[in-house]
């Protein structure tokens, strides 16, 4: 029963453990702790401080997981732009260092956290799994590079996957840095009375999935779904506009706003279809989005 959680100090990776946990497997963590954090990690798991582009053996040697949970990547768009061979060492070499691993020691599958990036700008909405995948950025290309070498892996060694392709998650604890989720960065400036900054005209737009529903998909998928790709997402497209609006309506605030250039790499629309999560995981979410920034904003000290 126990699970490898590359990554486990971040956003997601946290809050994946923790329910893990509640759920009574056995929980390792491995995260260099270049962007998660020490205090995201439950004293119940066991952690090893360590990048992907490190030797592994003696941790998957160790710890036999039988699940790998890979969310372990270098995840900013405009710094795969800036240096696309950074993020092809960590999200590809990385991840084949995890893979390589997890043969060696008999692992019976892992979990990948794939993106919406991979897509690209849509041809038509609500996003399906088969669509078309154009994807902008090196890091879209790395995301949508790695599914491939699962699917070998998976063919040539047996290892199962399942992948699950994120739309824009949110939730408490989300660190507001360099390309940080939009809700994180908006509540960062509301914290430190700066004024919100939009990119382009803010009729973008995304499809927000609360965290604790992100979570809930990779307990779904350790048991559910081989060798398949899943969309995760809410099924609402919510304009930048919109998000900042409800905010401000949530909060009661009088927001300061203005509109800066377009960032580079950056999708225009997105919405996806959980139709086949919802079929063959069992996955529904739960938080709309008006529900899960409440919960943000409270435990952000904001209502």
């Amino acid at each position: 029963m126990t699970v490898l959680i590359t990554g486990g100090a971040g956003f997601i990776g946290s809050n994946v453990s923790r329910l893990l946990l509640k759920e009574g497997y056995r929980v390792v963590i491995l995260d260099d702790l270049s962007t998660g954090l020490i205090d995201n990690i439950p004293t119940e798991a066991i952690f090893y401080k360590r990048s992907v582009t490190e030797d592994l053996s003696d941790i998957f040697f160790d710890e036999s997981p039988k699940w790998v949970i890979h969310m372990a990547a270098q995840v900013s768009v405009s710094k795969s732009l800036e240096a696309p061979d950074k993020d092809a060492k960590i999200n590809l070499l990385g991840g084949l260092r995890v893979l390589q691993e997890a043969v060696r020691c008999g692992t019976k599958k892992v979990v990948y956290a794939s993106s919406a990036a991979v897509y690209g700008n849509p041809v038509e909405l609500p996003l399906k799994e088969e669509h078309v995948k154009n994807p902008l950025s090196p890091y879209g290309i790395s995301k949508y590079t790695f599914e491939s070498y699962l699917r070998s892996y998976y063919e040539n060694f047996g290892l199962d996957y399942t992948v699950l392709r994120y739309a824009n998650v949110y939730g408490p604890g989300q660190l507001p840095g360099a390309d940080g989720g939009v809700v994180a960065v908006f509540l960062d400036a509301i914290k430190r009375d700066e004024t919100l900054q939009i990119h382009g005209d803010g009729n973008q737009t995304r499809d927000f999935v609360y965290v604790e529903d992100a979570a809930m998909a990779n307990l779904l998928a350790l048991n559910h779904g081989s060798g398949e790709v899943f969309n995760i997402g809410y099924g609402s497209e919510i304009s930048i506009n919109e998000l900042f609006q409800t905010i401000g309506r949530l909060t009661k605030m009088n927001l300061k706003y203005s509109y800066q250039d377009e960032r580079p790499g950056d999708i225009k629309r997105s919405l996806f279809s959980s139709h086949k999560a919802n079929e063959v995981l069992g996955f529904t979410a739960r938080y709309s989005l008006t529900d899960g920034l409440t919960r943000t904003l409270k435990q952000e000290g904001l209502l």
